[in-house]
C-alpha cells in the first residue's frame, strides 16, 4: 500500500491510497467517524477501474496524522482479537 498526500494544512488532510480496495477504506472510514475529534471524512474513487481511493479528513483542529495513525492501531488491534479468536474456533 502506498500513500500519497494531496493536500495538508492544519486540521486537514487529502490523501490517496495505493493498492487498496472498499473494504479496507470503509473500515479506515467507520473507524475514524468512532474519534470524537472528527468533523469530516469521507473518500471517493474517481474511476472504478483505475480510480485510487482519495481520503477527506477534517478535525477540529487535532492533527489529522496522528488520529489516522491512532485509528489504524485501533484496527489492528481488532484485527489480531479476531484472528486469536478464529484459530481458537
Amino acid at each position: 500500500m502506498e500513500i500519497n498526500v494531496i493536500e495538508e494544512k492544519k486540521g486537514k488532510i487529502i490523501f490517496e491510497l495505493n493498492g487498496v480496495s472498499h473494504t479496507i477504506c470503509n473500515i479506515l472510514k467507520n473507524e475514524l467517524w468512532k474519534d470524537k475529534h472528527i468533523k469530516e471524512v469521507g473518500y471517493t474513487i474517481r474511476h472504478p477501474l483505475v480510480g485510487k481511493p482519495e481520503f477527506t479528513i477534517e478535525t477540529d483542529g487535532e492533527d489529522p496524522r496522528k488520529i489516522v495513525a491512532s485509528t489504524c492501531q485501533k484496527i489492528e488491534k481488532e484485527f489480531d482479537k479476531f484472528s486469536s479468536e478464529f484459530k481458537k474456533g
